[in-house]
């Protein structure tokens, strides 16, 4: 009988493995006949790497047949967001400036799971540079949604998402800036976790904004993105923000009920242009923690409304910083033709770099020029400060934050491409957890009338991602919004 991967998670593909029912290899086979047999249509993954991915499952059947201790990923199918240094295999960020570029060596979220045993299938389609809320923005063309193929995946991580939705693999790494882990987590009906900054490393990704990136995983339910937490989380000496905080047994320590948890609910996520649909499922989710023994607290985060504002100064000013290295003479594209050094520099990157990806590096070099530097960047490095006192002073009361991921669920293909200021405001909801540096979590609490799912974010105090999944495992066992799977995937040849 052929194995179906939307059947399966981590954890029960894992145990699975180790009573021998299954194994690696015939795990990684279901996930490269599932992305051959649907990709055409979801357009989630940039490479393919199978050659690797059947040899990695080889070593870990040939681990399981000498009867040695498997890790919690050992044998098990991700793929990894196309902006993850991959040694030998190619990392473009979606972007024609990087299109050739083969990295050799692993970032360290790859090198920790391929140290746990976890086997490659590729690298997926994303906004390139990460700079995106829908992933149309790759240079190699847009992902489209597994619930509906005319509507977008969210993103910038979409493919990433994508992929776990529609059963190509059993988990994903994505990063997110603004909202780019949770945003597609919530169009697909996947579960998504951004951590606190600093908690997982942060070396061998394509650099957007330094200090908003966050490297996470995405899964089919809270388990298994604890699972996949616990094997990235930790101190790195190679990048200079990682934390040095102890890491839980993330996994193990879930539990079913709630006990003593205080949830705060922003007002300001519960204001003009949320879709009635996704208000009402958010509200009914809230319901459910309650009744689980949560207690509910109405609170504030007066300085939401800056949030959009303050993010697309500081990450644009840092993107344009970041993206100075592409030069055209280390390494990625370099036009042909060119008479000089300047010339070099100009040519390779107008024809490498596409348009949202020019807008973003204009912005962020207007922020940082003389004479407005203070009026702009400096301004907005205040206010971020200030959204960041406003969830110190909501963690004084509460334990997590409830409230929808996304305003709306996912939009149709194309339908804000001409409109940057539409697109921007997709985030609206997720900006400010990246810019006080928070963890968060994105799952699945309900559809709306055309079958959309609608995701509930839950906001959690600095390095306290065990609250955010202890509410989230709990809120899932006693739902099943996150056992239901994209009708468009069985319908794909």
């Amino acid at each position: 009988m052929k194995l179906d991967l939307s059947s399966l998670t981590l954890a029960t593909a894992a145990e699975r493995l180790s009573r021998r029912e299954i194994s690696s290899r015939e795990l990684t086979e279901a996930a490269l006949e599932t992305i051959a047999r649907t990709d055409a249509r979801l357009h989630a993954f940039l490479t393919v790497s199978a050659d690797e991915a059947r040899a990695q499952a080889a070593a870990a059947d040939e681990r399981l047949a000498r009867g040695e201790p498997l890790s919690a990923l050992d044998g098990l199918p991700l793929a990894l967001k196309d902006v993850f240094s991959t040694r030998g295999v190619r990392t473009t960020a979606a972007s024609r400036i990087l299109e050739n570029f083969v990295p050799p060596y692993d970032g360290t979220a790859v090198a920790r799971l391929r140290a746990s045993g976890a086997v490659f299938v590729g690298k997926t389609n994303c906004d390139e540079f990460a700079m995106g809320s829908s992933t149309e923005n790759s240079a190699f063309g847009a992902t489209r949604n597994p619930w509906d193929l005319t509507r977008v995946p969210g993103g910038s991580s979409g493919g990433s998402a994508v992929a776990v939705a529609a059963g190509q693999c059993l988990g994903a790494l994505g990063t997110d800036t603004g909202g780019s882990i949770r945003l597609p987590a919530a169009y697909c009906g996947i579960v998504g976790l951004k951590p606190t900054y600093g908690r997982v490393s942060r070396y061998g990704i394509v650099a957007y904004a330094s200090s908003l990136d966050q490297v996470g995983p995405f899964a089919r339910d809270v388990r298994d993105a604890a699972i996949l937490l616990e094997a990235l989380a930790g101190h790195d000496p190679l990048d200079s923000t990682s934390a040095r905080v102890a890491v839980p047994r993330y996994a193990s320590a879930l539990r079913a009920e709630l006990g003593t948890l205080r949830v705060g609910v922003p007002r300001e996520y519960f204001e003009e242009g949320l879709q009635p649909e996704v208000e009402s499922s958010v509200r009914e989710a809230i319901a459910v923690l309650e009744s689980l023994g949560a207690s509910i607290e109405i609170i504030s985060l007066p300085h939401a409304r800056y949030a959009i504002a303050t993010y697309y100064l500081l990450a644009t000013a840092e993107a344009s910083s970041n993206l100075a290295r592409y030069d055209g003479i280390r390494y990625g594209r370099r036009a042909g033709g060119a008479q000089n050094l300047a010339e070099t520099y100009g040519r390779s990157r107008a024809e490498g770099f596409g348009a949202e990806v020019k807008r973003r590096i204009m912005l962020g070099t207007y922020a940082l020029s003389a004479g407005y530097y203070d009026a702009y960047y400096g301004k907005a490095q205040k206010v971020r400060t200030l959204i960041r006192r406003d969830f110190d002073e909501a963690f004084a009361r509460c334990d997590v934050l409830a409230a929808p991921t996304a305003a709306t669920t996912a939009f149709a293909l194309g339908e804000k491409l001409d409109d940057p200021l539409s697109m921007y405001l997709s985030d609206v909801l997720t900006i400010s957890v990246n810019l006080a540096g928070l963890p968060a979590l994105s799952l699945p609490c309900g559809v709306d009338g055309a079958g959309l799912p609608i995701g509930l974010q839950l906001i959690g105090k600095p390095f306290d991602e065990l609250s955010l999944l202890g509410a989230g495992y709990a809120y899932e066992q006693a739902t099943d919004w996150h056992s239901q799977h994209p009708p468009a995937v069985e319908q794909a040849p």
